[in-house]
This record gives structure tokens, sequence and C-alpha cells, in this order.
């Protein structure tokens, strides 16, 4: 039931981008992550107590909060990266950027967390990384490093925590019902964005968020919810050498809404990358 997960997990996550997208184009990356995050930790305690795994709480071990603290804390400095990404870059540029997390992400599992190494999954990751790569343009660079592609490092950056929070999260859910370890990881995200939010002064940003992006905010945070929720729990039970990538393909749902929602296209190379990352991504799941 993992693979299930997981799948769920990557549709969730490529609506969430669009859906964000479309809640921070006048409003701030870092208010608008803060208040996403509210919608978030709401919906993971609902889903505690409909779980009913509340009473798991007194029995935690301090390794495993520890864990999922610092996976938390890795998944705040993801998406105040991401968003802020989001809101200066073009969200089929940034997404794929950010999907680079999962070459990290499998090489760590394969090291630290001992999911085994072999000949097809090396192959499998190094597709992985050419569609990547394919997908990342020469120009994008360039204007990063001449100053004018800000939201490139913010991509990096994001890709980097990312590949942080699957390891870290990975080890802390093993000790706790996936549910309850993603509302307590939620509860430092929580912390980390307002604080963010305190230290740049932005607090007096939220009164003035419109109806219609905070609509989107909120609901872009419901997706996330459920992403998370999906991925933890297949975390739990699968492989994270597998479970990152496939939950990557939601650059799949992503390019398909940013297409129709915002009219991005992808050029022949970026599609011919887009097309190894999911051959990649098909190959490690099926390993």
């Amino acid at each position: 039931m993992w693979l299930f997960y997981a799948i769920g997990s990557a549709f969730f996550a490529g609506v969430t981008s669009i859906l964000a997208k479309c809640g921070i184009r006048k409003t701030d990356s870092t208010v608008a992550t803060a208040v996403r995050t509210i919608v978030i930790l709401v919906f993971s305690w609902i889903m505690v107590f409909v779980a009913g795994s509340q009473d798991q709480i007194t029995g935690i071990s301090g390794r495993t909060l520890l864990f999922l603290i610092l996976s938390g804390a890795a998944t705040g400095a993801s998406w105040l990266c991401y968003f802020k990404a989001l809101q200066i870059g073009d969200i089929n540029k940034v997404v794929p950027i950010d999907k680079s997390s999962t070459v990290l992400t499998i090489l760590l599992a394969l090291i630290f967390l001992q999911e085994g190494i072999s000949l097809p999954k090396a192959a499998a990751v190094a597709v992985i990384a050419a569609g990547i790569f394919l997908m990342i343009e020469k120009k994008d660079v360039q204007e990063t490093k001449s100053g004018r592609g800000g939201w490139f490092l913010y991509a990096a950056g994001s890709a980097f925590f990312a590949s942080l929070t699957a390891i870290l999260g990975k080890i802390g859910i093993t000790g706790v019902e996936s549910n309850l370890g993603t509302a307590i990881r939620t509860c430092v995200v929580l912390v980390m964005a307002w604080l963010m939010v305190l230290a740049t002064g932005k607090q007096g940003e939220v009164k003035k968020i419109g109806r219609k992006e905070l609509a989107f905010i909120c609901c872009s945070g419901i997706a996330t919810g459920a992403s998370w929720l999906c991925y933890y729990r297949a975390l739990q039970e699968g492989p994270a050498s597998v479970v990152a990538p496939v939950d990557k393909l939601s650059v799949l749902v992503t390019v398909a809404f940013s297409y129709f929602v915002f009219g991005e296209k992808l050029g022949k190379k970026e599609a011919a990358g887009l097309a190894l990352l999911t051959a990649g991504t098909v190959a490690m799941a099926l390993m």
C-alpha cells in the first residue's frame, strides 16, 4: 500500500504548487507560507484524532522527537526557499530544480539508511539526474551568476533542505504513528515560519492579503496536508530511496496544470528531461 500513498503524495504536491503560485501573486511568500502552515497544522491534528493516535504522544522517545523536530526545521527552510522561488520565477523552471532533491535523497537513503545499492538503482538515479539537468536551462544558471536569477538560488536551497527532510523524517517516523509524526513536524514548521515573518517585520502584511489569494493559500495548505499525510505514511512503510522519487512525480501534475492555468509551455529539451525524470522514477518504483 505504501506505493499508493506515495502516488497520492505526488498528486497533492503537484496541486499544491499551482494553488500556492496563485496565492502569492501579490502576497509576500514568507507571509503566505506562515498562513498556510496554520491550515496544515489544523488539518494534520484533525487526522491525528481521527486516527486515534493522540494517546501515543507521551510514549514518543527522545530520539524520535529529535529527528521529527530536525525534519520539521528542514521542511520549514525548504518551504521558505521554495515559495520565494515560486514568487519570483516561472513555475516550470522552479519545480524541476526543487525536484533535484530526489537524487540527493536517493543517494543518502542508499548510503545512510542502508537500503541497498545496485547497478539498476544506480542507472535509474543517473537517468533521473540527466532528466533534471535537461530541464534546467543554461541561461538560468548564468542569470544567477550575474545576480539576475535569484529564484535559482532559492530553488536550489529548497532542493537541499527537502532532501534532508526526507532522510530525517524517515528516521523520526519509524518510532511514531505517521499522522502524529506529521502533526508534530508541522508544529515546528509553524514556529519557524512565523519567526521568519516577525524577523522580517512583515506581520502587518497578513491583514493585507486579498480574499481570493487567501482562499488559494488555504487550499494549498489543505493540499499540502494531504500530501504530507500520504508521504509520511509511505515513508513509514516503504523504502525512502523509492518513496522520494515517486513523490517527485508531482512535477507531472504541476507541468500539466501550469500549462492550462498559466500558459507555461515546455521546450523540446525540457520535455525530454521530464520524460527521463519520469522513466527513472518509474524504474526505481519497480525495483
